[in-house]
C-alpha cells in the first residue's frame, strides 16, 4: 500500500514547500546580505546530496517506518530551532540537516513505491508521486501571504507541526516494507563522456530549479511585492512545472531530444529577458513567472530522457542516478554563484543569470545537435521530479528497458551524443 508514504509526503512538503521561500525571505529582510543568503540556500542542497548517497545504508540498518519517522522528527526539529535561533550561521547548519533528513524522507517513500508496482505501472505511480510533491509545494506557496506574514516563531512553528503530523501516515497505514539496495551511479565524467548534452542539461536544469526556489523569492520582494504576492507568484511558477511537463515531454517522443532541450533553453532566455524589460504588472509578470518555471523545470526530465535513451539496459538505472548526482551539484552551486551577483546588480541580478545561463546551454545544444545528430527516442517520456538514486528505479519502465536492448539505425549512425 502506498497511500501512506504518498500522504506522508505530501503533508511534509506542505511545510518545506513554504520554508524554502521563507528563509530567504526572513533573511533578506533582516538585512542579511545576498551571499549569506545563498550560502544558506546551498546547505539545504548540500545536505541533499549527502543524504542521496548516504541515507539507504540507515534505512538498511533500521528498516522504514524507523526510519522515515527519525527523518521526519528531524525536519520538525530543524524548523522549530529556526524559530527559536535567528542566527544566518545557526539557520546554515540546520537547513543542512534539513536537507539531509527531506532526502531520507524522499528515499524511503520512493522506494515504498517500488515496492507498490510493477514496471508496467511506474509510470502512474511517479505521476502520483509528481502530483503529491509538486501540488504540495504549490499549494504551500499559495499559502506564503497567511502564514509568512504571521509575527515571529509562528511560521516555524506551523512548519514543525506539519513535520510531526507526516509521522502519523506512514506509521499508522503501511503494513509491510519493502528492502533497499546500495547501487553506485555512474561518475559525472563517465556521463558527460557518454552523453555530453544530457548531463550538461542536467546541469544546467539544477543551477536554474535550486535559484527559482531560493533566489526568486528574494527577487520579487526586491521588486516591491509583498509576502502575499510573493507566494502567488512562487505558485504560478511551481503550476508552470507541473504544466508543461506532460505536453512538453510528449513533444521531446515525437522530435529529437536535442532539439527540445535546445528549444526550452532558447525559451528561458526569452523570458528572462522580457522578465527584466517588462514592467512588473501582476498579470504579465504571473504568466512570465508560468513560463520560467515550466521551462527550466521541463529541461531536467527531457534532458534525462535523452540520456536514457543512449544507455544500455543493466546500465539505465545508474545513468539515471549518474545525471540525479549532477543536477544535486548544481543546485548546491547555483546560490552561491547567483547571489553575489544579486549584491553587485540588484535583484534583476537573478534573471541576468537565468539570461546567460540558458543562451549558453542552447549555444551549446546547438553545437551538439550539428555534430552529432540525437538518436530517435527509445521510449515514452516520463516526467520527472527530482528523486533520490533509489527512486530513479522508478523512471526504468518496461518499454525503456526493452527499447534499450535493440538500437535503432539512427541511434547506431548518431554515434557518441
Amino acid at each position: 500500500m502506498a497511500l501512506g508514504p504518498l500522504l506522508g509526503l505530501f503533508i511534509v512538503s506542505l511545510g518545506s514547500g513554504f520554508m524554502s521561500s521563507l528563509t530567504s525571505l526572513r533573511l533578506d529582510a533582516a538585512g542579511v546580505s545576498a551571499t549569506m543568503i545563498g550560502a544558506i540556500s546551498s546547505a539545504y542542497f548540500v545536505g541533499l546530496t549527502l543524504g542521496a548517497v548516504t541515507s539507504d545504508r540507515l534505512i538498511s540498518r533500521i528498516g522504514h517506518i524507523r526510519s522515515y519517522s527519525s527523518f521526519a522528527s528531524l525536519v520538525s526539529i530543524t524548523y522549530l530551532l529556526q524559530g527559536l535561533i535567528p542566527d544566518p550561521w545557526v539557520w546554515l547548519l540546520l537547513r543542512l540537516v534539513n536537507g539531509w533528513a527531506m532526502v531520507g524522507i524522499y528515499l524511503v517513500v520512493e522506494s515504498w513505491l517500488l515496492l507498490a508496482g510493477d514496471t508496467k505501472s511506474r509510470g502512474r505511480l511517479l505521476a502520483i508521486y509528481m502530483i503529491a510533491l509538486y501540488g504540495s509545494i504549490m499549494l504551500a506557496q499559495m499559502s506564503l501571504g497567511a502564514i509568512g506574514t504571521a509575527v515571529d516563531s509562528v511560521p516555524f512553528m506551523a512548519a514543525g507541526v506539519l513535520g510531526a503530523m507526516a509521522v502519523l501516515p506512514m506509521a499508522i497505514l503501511p503494513r509491510t516494507a519493502p528492502e533497499v539496495g546500495h547501487a553506485e551511479p555512474l561518475m559525472p565524467q563517465d556521463l558527460f563522456r557518454v552523453t555530453p548534452a544530457g548531463a550538461i542539461g542536467s546541469l544546467g536544469s539544477g543551477i536554474g530549479i535550486a535559484a527559482v526556489y531560493t533566489l526568486l523569492p528574494i527577487y520579487l520582494q526586491r521588486e516591491g511585492l509583498s509576502v502575499s504576492e510573493v507566494g502567488d507568484m512562487m505558485a504560478c511558477a511551481i503550476c508552470g512545472a507541473m504544466a508543461l511537463q506532460y505536453p512538453v515531454g510528449r513533444w521531446s517522443d515525437r522530435q529529437d531530444r536535442q532539439t527540445v532541450l535546445l528549444a526550452l533553453s532558447a525559451g528561458c532566455a526569452v523570458v528572462s529577458l522580457l522578465v527584466l524589460v517588462l514592467p512588473s504588472y501582476p498579470p504579465v509578470l504571473s504568466v512570465l513567472m508560468f513560463l520560467i518555471g515550466g521551462g527550466i523545470f521541463a529541461i531536467y526530465p527531457v534532458a534525462v530522457s535523452h540520456s536514457a535513451d543512449r544507455a544500455e539496459p543493466r546500465e539505465l538505472v545508474r545513468v539515471i542516478q549518474g545525471m540525479l548526482l549532477i543536477n544535486s551539484v548544481g543546485a548546491a552551486a547555483s546560490p552561491l554563484l547567483i547571489s553575489p551577483l544579486m549584491n553587485r546588480s540588484g535583484p534583476g541580478g537573478l534573471f541576468w543569470a537565468f539570461l546567460v545561463l540558458h543562451a549558453a546551454l542552447a549555444a551549446y545544444f546547438l553545437l551538439r545537435r550539428r555534430a552529432h545528430p540525437a538518436p530517435v527516442s527509445a521510449a515514452p517520456f516520463a516526467a520527472t521530479a527530482q528523486m533520490t538514486p533509489v527512486g530513479a528505479e522508478i523512471r526504468v519502465t518496461e518499454e525503456l528497458a526493452q527499447a534499450a536492448v535493440v538500437p535503432t539505425p539512427q541511434t547506431a549512425e548518431a554515434g557518441q551524443l
